[in-house]
């Protein structure tokens, strides 16, 4: 399937999804949904841009007019509505791109973690009659299972990340600052192939702060004794990876090198259980069981894994009580944690996709505990 193709079967898909929801319409600005719905990309600016989908009809495309050449060339019909860079006449604009939608009133679908309030105001003020419902289960019901096209893009943002992470580990020391190694990592991501944007600035932590699960790098120094958690991840044509190692700086105590052991057995245990028609909670169950078992249930303080693709975090989402269940297609991190505070941490995690057979991991670097001098 062509990206065109592509494009016009997502669009057609969205439309039996809307008519499903109950949803006459759903209105997006920049974003993943919006980018994979249409092939168009624009960031978020002072000049908001807005889409509306509607079953079986044309997009509507309210977008500044120098943004307007973006359309040209375009292999499906979208109605375009551009304004000047005068705001005082954005909101005439949206009411006639709603207007020719015919949406001055009843309820539209919006993605609530997405939209603005610069966004929601000018659709307020253009249809004051207007409601909006959450339209995150729509979108997340078409995005959650990649095609094969989607899939090779991951297998390569994983590929650039493990490639980048090889490349960065000799020149790892005692000495040198989390901030020194997260900055020669961000460098060979962009070396080994990784776009710009990537899902997020690696997460390096040593020490006390690698039982930081989100800690930022710091001008702490490596130091003998040390664990040290690397998690970062590669962009490539607009989905992404997100992978997390644990290192020993020198030699490390044995209750480090026990966590880091039950860990792995954890992030083995979250792996084997993906399947078709599993419930993501189980998933969760099955890495946690093993942390608590080993009586360190109480320093695993998150969930264990989550959706993973054009975002570096979507749906679906594995933790406790989400029993929505997996099917093929669907890709998601396994990353189980122990983090002793004060002390050291452990992180495990790898990139998986559902199979026919069961899952993937897109991942394979070594997992076991690496020495570094």
């Amino acid at each position: 399937m062509n990206p065109s193709e592509a494009i016009l079967n997502r669009q057609a898909k969205l439309s039996a999804a809307l008519r499903q929801a109950n949803l006459p319409a759903l209105v997006l600005n920049p974003g993943p949904s919006l980018t994979y719905l249409t092939g168009l990309h624009f960031h978020l600016s002072e000049r908001p841009v807005l889409v509306i989908f509607q079953p079986d009809q044309a997009p509507v495309i309210i977008l500044p007019q120098l943004e307007k050449a973006k359309l040209d060339g375009l292999s499906y019909s979208m109605q375009a509505f551009p304004y000047g860079e005068d705001p005082a006449t954005w909101q005439s604009v949206v009411r006639q791109g709603l207007q020719q939608a015919e949406l001055l009133s009843g309820s539209v679908g919006i993605e609530p973690r997405q939209l603005r309030v610069l966004e929601l105001r000018l659709l307020e003020g253009a249809a004051p009659e207007l409601q909006f419902a959450s339209g995150d289960t729509v979108v997340a019901g078409l995005r959650m299972s990649k095609d094969s096209a989607e899939l090779t893009a991951m297998r390569r943002a994983a590929e650039i990340a493990q490639n980048a992470l090889k490349a960065t580990l000799p020149m790892i020391k005692a000495g040198l600052t989390e901030r020194t190694i997260a900055a020669e990592l961000t460098l060979q991501l962009l070396r080994a192939g990784s776009a710009g944007e990537m899902p997020f600035s690696p997460i390096v932590s040593t020490g006390p702060n690698s039982a930081n699960p989100h800690a930022f790098p710091s001008e702490r120094k490596l130091a003998e004794g040390d664990l040290l958690v690397i998690d970062w991840g590669a962009a490539y044509d607009g989905y992404f990876s997100d992978i997390t190692r644990t290192f020993a700086i020198g030699k490390v105590g044995e209750e480090e090198q026990r966590i880091h052991q039950i860990v792995q057995q954890a992030n083995a245990a979250g792996r084997a259980v993906g399947k078709p028609g599993a419930a993501c909670e189980a998933v969760d169950q099955a890495a946690r069981s093993v942390i608590e078992a080993a009586g360190y249930g109480v320093y695993f303080t998150h969930r264990t894994g989550h959706g993973l693709g054009m975002e570096g975090h979507e749906d679906p989402y594995m933790r406790s009580g989400n029993r929505q269940l997996l099917q093929v297609g669907m890709t998601y991190t396994v990353e189980p944690g122990i983090y002793l505070t004060g002390r050291n941490g452990v992180r495990i995690e790898d990139d998986m996709v559902i199979t026919p057979e069961g899952c993937e991991s897109l991942t394979d670097l070594p997992r076991e505990l690496i020495y570094l001098s």
